[in-house]
């Protein structure tokens, strides 16, 4: 499915991180609160600091309405979360976010990176990320998001 023509992904700036935890909470499948979500370490404070770090985060816009993102760590190699408004899903966005993050690791050289998902095979993500060439790896064994699906994708070039 193509990306709707109005849509536009930039860079992630500091006045943006709000809005990150807005989509987030706004989910149906694997939501979490914003309380839950301070317990896993994850505050504004925390992605304004690991923005101007080791991560990089895009943000889509529709009609310049925020409507989705992505957000990735080079250090970890990881695709740390992706997320949609639920009015937006099926119009292509999410493709969108995760080629341009893809890219985005292309382009510093990584080979292969890795994400967690909630471990319900019915859950539209887990079915999203098989659809795009990811592999199921297995559960996360450790760490605050024990229980996770991990799955891996091999870059190519």
């Amino acid at each position: 499915m193509a990306k709707p023509e109005s849509m536009n992904i930039r860079l992630v700036q500091g006045e943006d991180v709000e809005t990150l935890f807005e989509i987030r909470t706004s989910v149906k499948e694997n939501y979490q609160s914003r309380q839950e979500i301070a317990k896993l370490g994850i505050t504004p404070a925390s992605v304004a600091k690991m923005l101007d770090k080791e991560c990089c985060a895009w943000i889509a816009e529709v009609k310049s309405q925020p409507v989705g993102f992505s957000i990735a760590n080079l250090t970890e190699k990881t695709i740390l979360g992706l997320f949609v408004l639920p009015e937006f899903e099926n119009q292509g966005i999410g493709r969108a976010l995760m080629e341009i993050t893809e890219d985005w690791f292309k382009k510093q050289g990584i080979k292969e990176i890795s994400l967690l998902t909630g471990n319900d095979p019915t859950f539209r993500a887990y079915g999203f990320y098989l659809h795009l060439g990811w592999t199921a790896v297995g559960l996360e064994t450790e760490g605050v998001m024990k229980g996770e699906m991990k799955f891996a994708r091999n870059l190519t070039y």
